[in-house]
C-alpha cells in the first residue's frame, strides 16, 4: 500500500499561507507572501530535492492546483519536469476545468478517492493545499507529515492546523535537521491511537 505525504512550510506560529511569492495567496489581506524566500539556503534546497525522490503523484486542493497550473507548465528545471510529468489529482467542491496535462478531478467522496490513491501510487504528495489538508487531518487520511518550520512569527494568515485536527499520535521518523538560516525539518509518521494523559504532580513528588 502506498503512502500519502503532507509537505508544508510553516512559520514558528503555524502560518503556512503563501510561502513562495507575494501574489501566491493574498486572501484575507495577507501581505507577507514570499516569507520563505529570504530563508532558503543550501540545506533547505537539498532536503526539498531529496524529499521528492520516489514521488509518483501529486494530490492538491483547488487553490494550490490553480497556482501550480499557472506556473509549473511554463517553468524549467528538475522540479518543473517532475511536476509536469506526474499524474495530478485535484480535490474541489466544484467542477473546474483542469488544463494542466495529467490532471484528474477526484470524485465527490474524497475520503474514498484518497484511499484509492494509496493502491495506485507508492508516494502521493500533498503540497500546500491548506484547506484540503484540514480534511486529511480530520479523517487521518495521511501517512507522513513533513514540516519545514521557519524562525519567524507573522501573527496572521492561514494556519497548518486550523480546524481540521483531531487528537492524533505522530512519531518522529528521523533526526531533526536544522539549516544555517534556522529552518528546522521535522518528518513524522502517523501512529496508532490517540494522545495519552498523565499527572505531572506525581513526577514532581518523585523528584
Amino acid at each position: 500500500m502506498g503512502l500519502i505525504h503532507i509537505d508544508l512550510f510553516t512559520t514558528l506560529d503555524g502560518v503556512a499561507q503563501a510561502p513562495g511569492g507575494p501574489n501566491e495567496d493574498t486572501e484575507g489581506g495577507f501581505s507577507f507572501g514570499g516569507w520563505q524566500a529570504p530563508l532558503i539556503d543550501e540545506v533547505v534546497g537539498g532536503q526539498i530535492d531529496a524529499g521528492m525522490e520516489g514521488m509518483d503523484a501529486l494530490l492538491l486542493g483547488r487553490k494550490t492546483y490553480d497556482i501550480f497550473a499557472g506556473y509549473w507548465p511554463h517553468a524549467g528545471g528538475d522540479i518543473a519536469e517532475l511536476f509536469n510529468r506526474l499524474p495530478k489529482y485535484v480535490a474541489s467542491r466544484t467542477n473546474p476545468t483542469l488544463e494542466w496535462a495529467g490532471s484528474t478531478l477526484l470524485g465527490p467522496d474524497v475520503a474514498a478517492a484518497v484511499r484509492e490513491l494509496r493502491d495506485r501510487h507508492e508516494n502521493t504528495h500533498v503540497i500546500g493545499s491548506l484547506n484540503f489538508v484540514q480534511t486529511l487531518l480530520a479523517e487521518r487520511l495521511f501517512d507522513r507529515l513533513t514540516l519545514w518550520v521557519y524562525p519567524i512569527l507573522l501573527g496572521n494568515g492561514k494556519k497548518v492546523f486550523d480546524g481540521g485536527v483531531v487528537p492524533t499520535n505522530l512519531r518522529l521518523i528521523e533526526p531533526v535537521i536544522a539549516s544555517p538560516n534556522g529552518a528546522v525539518l521535522q518528518r513524522y509518521t502517523l501512529a496508532d491511537g490517540t494522545p495519552g494523559v498523565g499527572d505531572m504532580s506525581a513526577i514532581d513528588q518523585e523528584g
